[in-house]
């Protein structure tokens, strides 16, 4: 299946999860996550299953002042 994260196509297998995806593009943390602009809690990941055409943004916080 094919999802849009951080808006490049990537291509995972069916039923991946959040994490499977985290795991492929190799995320190191802190950040957070959104499916079709739609905030996921970090203890959600292993358990959201992602679909065809999902749009995923891995945000990373933002420090300064």
């Amino acid at each position: 299946m094919r999802i849009i994260a951080n808006q490049i196509p990537r291509d995972l297998p069916a039923n991946s999860r959040i994490t499977d995806l985290l795991t492929m593009i190799e995320a190191r943390p802190p950040y957070a996550v959104a499916v079709n602009l739609q905030f996921v809690p970090k203890t959600r990941h292993a358990e959201y299953v992602l679909h065809e055409n999902d749009q995923v943004e891995i945000i990373a916080p933002v420090t300064g002042g």
